[in-house]
């Protein structure tokens, strides 16, 4: 009869003699031991893979595969860069946006990315468009002073569609009285939900 050596080795401590009953409960626990991590390991990578899956995509929804910039400064030819990029069968589409960090002031204040982008070009490299749950998305136009805010930060400053909110920003502008940061005031157009 044909046993391998691993097998052999295995039942002869697992059928230990009366004498040595601990030998078999020692080696009980830890087949029972791998056989739990294996299944919690391939469990795991299971649901990892799907997860992998769902964050890719939802997160590359939102934001861009790729960003083309002048190392942190002004790009003032930023149309001619989007009519390259456009022009390349690669790329699916282009959009210019300016992003900036700043305080957000309602009835609470919390910090926050502020992205600044063409209402008319953005549809094309995400679906924040298709997102707002709360307002509008076409309320943004130019000299509007509207801002779309996340849900979660909305709801924790505590605002909703037509409050408006105070914006300091993280650079400082010069005034006879000395530097002071910029601010602006925006009113809540739109609440959306990634």
């Amino acid at each position: 009869m044909f046993k391998p050596i691993p097998v052999a080795i295995g039942l002869r401590y697992l059928r230990a003699k009366r004498r040595n009953g601990f030998i078999s409960f020692i080696s009980m626990a830890s087949i029972l031991g791998i056989a739990l991590g294996v299944t919690v390991l391939i469990t795991t990578l299971a649901v990892m893979s799907g997860f992998q899956k769902e964050i890719r995509s939802r997160l590359l929804q939102m934001t861009a595969h790729t960003t083309i910039s002048r190392d942190g400064e002004p790009m003032p030819d930023w149309m001619r860069v989007v009519d390259v990029a456009s022009k390349d069968p690669r790329v699916a589409g282009a959009a210019p946006y300016i992003e900036i960090q700043s305080m957000i002031s309602g009835p609470r204040v919390q910090g926050a990315i502020i992205q600044g982008i063409d209402p008319a070009l953005e549809p094309k490299v995400s679906v924040i468009d298709k997102k707002v749950t709360k307002g509008s998305y076409d309320s943004l136009k130019p000299g509007s002073f509207n801002v779309l805010l996340g849900k979660e930060l909305a709801v924790w400053l505590g605002v909703d569609v037509g409050d408006q909110v105070l914006v300091t920003f993280a650079e400082v502008q010069g005034t006879p009285a000395g530097a002071v940061p910029r601010m602006k005031r925006f009113t809540v157009s739109g609440i959306f939900e990634a």
